[in-house]
């Protein structure tokens, strides 16, 4: 068998298994969060990673801001899996910003992921938030064209 085949049946596999494996790690992140919503509203904050680790944070929540539950997940590869942080539960999620002591212990990313959860808890509490629905490829290319179309404008009535 010439290497090409046999390369190609690698990649084939491989894509498969990551496949299989990133539908295993959506499944465990709604099992996870089914169980939260159960006990309240959850909180969810993230920090995403593209040559660190990613990171998502859980937080079951009451009405109030008492937290209920909280779940982490932090790594590089499919095979990240929730793991639970008891020693959040009964504290006040208005009051976890960076200043905080058990904040201070965690790791920046787990930092920046949690003060993320409780931004987007704070503006859904006063009414104001809306989801930022990212541009995609496509839009930017349109944007950058219409840029340089404009650019181009303005040089021509310049020179002119």
């Amino acid at each position: 068998m010439s290497f090409i085949f046999v390369f190609g049946f690698f990649a084939i596999a491989a894509y498969l298994l990551q496949a299989i494996l990133g539908f295993q790690q959506i499944k465990h992140f709604n099992n996870i969060y089914q169980s939260l919503r159960k006990k309240g509203k959850v909180a969810i904050g993230r920090r995403k990673g593209k040559f660190k680790a990613g990171t998502l944070i859980l937080f079951a929540v009451t009405d109030k801001g008492q937290i209920l539950d909280a779940r982490k997940m932090q790594g590089v590869t499919v095979l990240a899996k929730f793991h639970s942080m008891p020693q959040y539960i009964g504290e006040d999620i208005h009051y976890l910003d960076k200043y905080n002591s058990l904040v201070r212990k965690e790791n920046k990313l787990l930092q920046q992921a949690m003060e993320n959860a409780r931004e987007v808890f704070l503006r859904v509490e006063v009414g104001n938030y809306q989801e930022e629905k990212p541009m995609s490829p496509v839009g930017i290319a349109v944007n950058q064209l219409q840029l340089w179309k404009n650019q181009i404008k303005l040089k021509w009535r310049r020179s002119v």
